[in-house]
């Protein structure tokens, strides 16, 4: 039986995608391509979140209240988010045309194709804004879930109250 050494921050990306694939019948393969992180370590990623009872003893269904209780209490202590300096990439946080907070700073994930040069926001894993440009579901669960990781009162109930929408429909 293989040790558990500890969540990783393309875990919680990885659960946030079997959600957005919409379809209890989805493939690791699919996984894979959507997120464009490899097979393998899907495969290691969904030990880990089995251990921790994110998703069934299967690997086939995420544990949607479980995976929200986290997300609301301890995503931002384990996966903080740290702002870097200024950067080309993909909006997120209130730099999202979906999110209707203002702010006069520019958030995104560091993409060199992205169309918006704003302060530099860690995705959870190095492929993220690529992966989030191609399904758009995905692209919404992983905004929320920096809403939640920046940690901001009236940010974080948005998130919250969003994303139970979306694990619910």
């Amino acid at each position: 039986m293989k040790k558990h050494n500890g969540m990783r921050p393309q875990d919680i990306a990885i659960l946030l995608n079997i959600i957005a694939q919409k379809n209890s019948h989805w493939r690791m393969t699919d996984i894979a391509q959507s997120t464009k992180i490899s097979p393998s370590e899907i495969s290691e990623s969904l030990h880990r979140s089995s251990k921790v009872q994110l998703i069934d003893k299967n690997k086939k269904e995420v544990q949607k209240l479980n995976l929200l209780d986290f997300l609301q209490f301890g995503l931002k202590y384990v996966f903080p988010i740290e702002t870097a300096g200024e950067v080309r990439g993909v909006p997120t946080l209130y730099s999202h045309n979906s999110i209707k907070f203002e702010s006069s700073v520019y958030y995104v994930w560091p993409y060199a194709e992205g169309k918006l040069i704003g302060i530099a926001i860690p995705p959870l894993y190095p492929k993220q804004a690529e992966a989030a440009l191609e399904n758009d579901t995905y692209y919404q669960l992983l905004l929320l879930t920096d809403l939640i990781r920046f940690g901001k009162a009236r940010g974080v109930q948005f998130a919250f109250k969003e994303l139970k929408k979306i694990f619910n429909g």
